[in-house]
């Protein structure tokens, strides 16, 4: 995370809260109703997928899981005093259909139009700017240089960026990837002048691409948000009061910083 980026996150009224609550609370289980809605299994089944700080990364085999949704979910199985079981897919969409369909009960994603009429957002826990990834010698240079005939941009199947890009782009055409690890591998066999997401996922694609940088400026904001099935209003204001306080306790904020997630900044409030 950048020192703009913690400077933002630590300036205003919220320093007090940060300094002065650097452990997490007691266990103080919710009511039944909270604790049937939000883990109706006896677990909290946790959506995530690889290669993206804000859901999931281990750096070596050997190395813990982190990331935003695995520590925040964490924290939320603690509080409701259940396991934490992690359900592990492809790609973002597939998550969030999974979220949707009741497979998973927790995820944080960006809080998009779409995407909230399939599943139930909180209030944001952090922005993220989007941008795009190139590699030494691409044609696109900066955001001026995308939208341009012969330009291909990819991005991951049914992901925020695909639905929002294809409506943007005039002239440049846009190749989807299946996957993080396909989305690098195309960067690296010249399959694609450019990879568009939010810069968390391109700066941990660029550390892994010799060559590669992400490109300065931004095409969009995420708003990363927790997501739950729909029709478990019950929970709406625990569920509420959690994300006011691990955002008060810096629990979101040094979630990111152990998963390495950068291009962040204060979330907007929509």
């Amino acid at each position: 995370m950048n020192r703009f980026t913690r400077r933002q996150w630590l300036a205003g009224p919220a320093l007090a809260l940060l300094l002065a609550a650097c452990a997490t609370g007691p266990v103080v289980l919710p009511a039944d109703d909270v604790h049937g809605a939000l883990a109706p299994s006896g677990s909290l089944r946790i959506g995530v997928y690889p290669g993206s700080p804000t859901s999931l990364v281990k750096p070596a085999p050997s190395d813990e899981m982190r990331g935003v949704t695995v520590e925040i979910g964490r924290e939320l199985a603690r509080r409701l005093g259940v396991p934490a079981e992690f359900v592990q897919f492809q790609r973002v969409a597939e998550v969030v259909e999974a979220v949707k369909n009741g497979r998973a009960d927790f995820t944080i994603t960006n809080a998009s139009p779409a995407r909230a009429k399939d599943v139930d957002f909180t209030a944001p826990l952090v922005g993220l700017e989007l941008g795009y990834l190139v590699m030494q010698g691409s044609p696109v240079t900066s955001l001026d240089a995308v939208d341009r005939p012969g330009v291909r941009i990819g991005v991951t199947q049914g992901s925020t960026s695909q639905g929002t890009l294809a409506g943007i782009y005039k002239q440049a055409s846009i190749v989807t990837a299946p996957s993080m690890q396909a989305a690098a591998e195309m960067m690296r066999s010249r399959q694609i002048d450019a990879f568009a997401t939010n810069k968390g996922i391109l700066f941990e694609l660029s550390d892994g691409l010799p060559g590669s940088r992400v490109l300065d400026g931004r095409w969009g904001l995420e708003s990363l948000a927790i997501a739950v099935p729909k029709g478990r209003d019950a929970a709406r204001p625990w569920l509420a009061q959690f994300v006011r306080d691990v955002s008060a306790q810096g629990l979101v904020l040094r979630a990111a910083e152990r998963a390495g997630l950068r291009g962040t900044v204060p979330p907007e409030i929509r």
